[in-house]
This record gives C-alpha cells, structure tokens and sequence, in this order.
C-alpha cells in the first residue's frame, strides 16, 4: 500500500524562521523608539549647531538616516579603510618604486571564515564577499604551478655551474613549462572542460613517451588530445596542506669544497675524515 507523505517546503520553513527572528529582535531592541530619538528636534538643533556653515545639506536628517541604514543592511560586513605610505622606504622595494608609490592605498576589509581579507575592489556590489572567497580559495592552484614548474619539470635543483647557463636553464624550464600548458589548454577546449581539471603530469609523460617514439603534435594531434583529457584531478575544494618535509634528511655532511678536492682528501685520510 502506498503512502502520500506530504511535502515539506523547506524553504518556507527557513523564511519563517527568520521573519520570526527579526520580529523578537526588533521588539527587544525596540528600534521605533530609537529611530524616534535619532530624529528628535532636540538632537537635530544639536547637529544644526555643530554642522560647519560651509556645508551644503543635500538631504533631511529622516533620509539622510534611511539611506545609512539601508547601506548598512546591504553591506556585507565590509569597510573602507586607508593605508598611509610608510616613512621609511621598505628594504624590498627599489627607491624608484618607493617615489612612484602614492600617499595613501584605498582598500576595503572584508571578514572571511575567521580571516580578514583586503582588496582594492572597493564596491560590495559589484564584487560580493562570495566572489572574494572563490577567489582567494584559487591561491590554491597557484601553489600547484610552482610544484609542477619545480617538481615536476625538476627545477628544484639547477645543474649549471655558471649564472648565465643556470639564467638559460630557468627560461627552457618555464617554456617547457608553457608548451605543456598550451597542450592541456588546447585538449580542454576540444573536450569542453576546464584546463584546471587536466593532469599536469600527465601530460609531462604523455609527451614524454609521445616524443620518444618519434611524434610530434602535428600528428595525429586529435588523439593526443583525447589521452591528455582523459586524466582528470580530483575536485578538493579549501584543501590545506602543511608547509612541512616529510621525507628526513640523510645524516651526510654538506659538501662545501670541490668534489675533485674531497675526492684527494678521503684518498689521503679516508671516510673519517671531515671538512671544516
């Protein structure tokens, strides 16, 4: 036998929770009363007496407070604050970006999940406090670009034994680094996906392996880009990782002589011996 549950509007349910909430707080607030002194004769003579006679009043006091109060409620919680130049120039700025600097920044605050945030995107309507989280929640994948660039493409460790080869060394690390981005963003337009969904290092081996069997993109470049964006990342939003080595060092030495040098000395006096 079949039973009709009937249907629960939770929507409606939530709306009436909050028109009933707003209603006991404006009763135990009793913001009538308060709306009437902030309007008071008294209190607006007191402000006639103290407003500067070269100040033009363009709206009554009674508007003048409806529209503070209807930009406070549709306010996200956010203010405008200036920061004043410091008057010592920073040592990490160059003495021509210190002059180039103006006076003061105009920032807007915003509190978010226990952090405050600072933008120079000052209108809240047209960049809410929800844009302002997505997009410092994307910090994310720009940690992500540096392991790859580092890791993966394996420039943590520079090999060169000259600044200008180890200055070349860097550029063909961030054109590699490019050409394999240019390829995930290409296979994603194909296959309609975000090119952040696709797997860094899985095109570094797919290319890998695509090159070393003599290939190149310009053939059969369609099937290359369906195997680049059948490798997908796992979505982990507000994912937060530690800033720490899991891996412990080897209890070695630090090499701080010639290799050819220490060779002559573990000749001479063997393994036990140590620099200073």
């Amino acid at each position: 036998m079949a039973i009709d549950f009937p249907k629960i509007d939770f929507p409606k349910i939530k709306a009436s929770k909050h028109q009933s909430s707003v209603r006991h707080r404006s009763r135990a607030t009793q913001a009538v009363e308060f709306f009437n002194v902030l309007t008071s004769p008294e209190l607006l003579e007191t402000t006639e007496a103290l407003l500067p006679e070269h100040r033009e009043r363009l709206y009554p006091p009674t508007v003048a407070l409806s529209m503070f109060m209807r930009q406070v409620l549709e306010a996200d919680g956010s203010h405008i604050v200036c920061w004043p130049k410091p008057a010592a120039r920073p040592q990490w700025m160059t003495p021509e970006q210190y002059a180039h600097f103006p006076d003061e920044l105009t920032v807007r605050e915003v509190k978010v999940a226990h952090r405050v945030l600072a933008t120079t995107l000052l209108d809240h309507r047209r960049v809410s406090k929800d844009d302002l989280s997505q997009l410092y929640a994307r910090r994310w994948n720009v940690e992500l670009d540096l392991r790859n660039l580092k890791t993966t493409t394996g420039m943590d460790v520079l090999s060169c034994q000259t600044p200008q080869m180890n200055e070349k060394q860097l550029w063909i690390h961030l054109l590699a680094y490019n050409v394999i981005r240019l390829l995930m963003a290409q296979a994603a337009c194909i296959a309609g996906v975000d090119p952040r969904t696709l797997s860094f290092k899985h095109t570094v081996q797919l290319w890998t392996e695509w090159v070393s069997r003599g290939m190149s993109a310009t053939n059969d470049c369609e099937r290359l880009f369906t195997l680049i964006a059948q490798c997908r990342v796992g979505n982990r939003p507000a994912r937060i990782e530690p800033r720490m080595r899991k891996r412990r060092p080897k209890p070695y030495l630090w090499l701080k002589i010639p290799r050819a040098q220490a060779r002559r000395k573990i000749k001479i006096h063997g393994y036990d011996w140590e620099p200073k």
